[in-house]
């Protein structure tokens, strides 16, 4: 598991390789990842857009940006959590991704929440030995 904390809000990432989904000979590898969201502060915040970079295994960079996630803008009160599971393909057996969350305070406030960046590995993965 991964994580990160900024002004209070936890963001837990647990990426899961799919297997099922992904055909390695057709170069095409498929990730599932589980965020939890948790507000540890005291104020009421609401989620409002997101931002990920996901780089593979060449340095290939895509970046995605959109509206709330899995067409929702969830708003978190003091202690509660939100928590939704999305996917990631890639062209490579290993990779990483991160970003951030621009979040919105009861009082107006605008902000960044940072994700961690986690690793994307397959089974697939190749070792180097010398």
């Amino acid at each position: 598991m991964y994580e990160a904390v900024t002004r209070h809000i936890r963001v837990q990432a647990e990426p899961f390789y799919l297997s099922d989904q992904s055909d390695p000979a057709e170069g095409r590898y498929f990730w599932a990842y589980r965020i939890t969201i948790t507000n540890e502060g005291t104020e009421t915040v609401r989620l409002i857009s997101r931002y990920w970079r996901i780089t593979d295994a060449n340095g290939q960079a895509q970046e995605v940006r959109g509206e709330g996630v899995v067409g929702e803008q969830p708003t978190l009160h003091p202690e509660e959590s939100f928590e939704y599971t999305s996917g990631a393909p890639l062209t490579t057996a290993t990779g990483f991704m991160g970003g951030s969350y621009q979040m919105v305070s009861d009082k107006g406030e605008w902000f960044d929440v940072e994700i961690p960046t986690f690793s994307l590995d397959s089974p697939h993965q190749s070792t180097v030995i010398h």
